[in-house]
């Protein structure tokens, strides 16, 4: 743990010096549990997802990063919204301060079985309820609470 930190609306956050483009998909079961991960980085829950390689769309990226973290195969099957605050800054060990960029797409399971990757400890799907009492950044809060309230538009912000 410790490879990465967080910063929201923190007066003390390092100033941004990169900007990568990533997506995460917001997966969800029958009985409307949230595929989460427990990041080895930071031991935050989060939704799978990760930045896009040359070559790919970002639905792609988000369909493969899944696979990668999560074991399960996806197809994406909507937006939930994009996620672009300047005040949320993620500093890494190298001294990169990234800031957000992500696109969260909705995402439905299509094969596969859940697995642990190098980048999770934990990997299941877990209820809302259940994550209010859980380690969650206030951004992915922010994106579970869009989840939860239907939204009839995507997120723009």
């Amino acid at each position: 743990m410790g490879r990465r930190r967080d910063y929201y609306r923190d007066a003390d956050a390092p100033a941004a010096n990169s900007l990568v483009p990533g997506g995460s998909a917001l997966v969800v079961d029958e009985d409307g549990a949230v595929l989460m991960q427990r990041r080895s980085d930071s031991g935050n829950w989060s939704l799978p997802g990760g930045v896009m390689e040359i070559g790919e769309t970002l639905e792609e990226c988000v369909v493969r990063e899944t696979k990668e973290e999560s074991g399960l195969d996806i197809e994406i099957t909507g937006l939930l919204g994009i996620y672009t605050d300047p005040a949320h800054v993620i500093a890494y060990a190298d001294g990169e301060v990234r800031q957000e960029f992500n696109i969260t797409f909705y995402g439905r399971v299509v094969g596969g079985c859940i697995a642990v990757s190098a980048e999770s400890t934990e990997v299941r799907f877990l209820r809302l309820d259940e994550l209010s009492k859980l380690p969650v950044h206030d951004t992915v809060r922010l994106r579970l609470n869009h989840y939860a309230e239907k939204r009839s538009q995507p997120y723009l912000g």
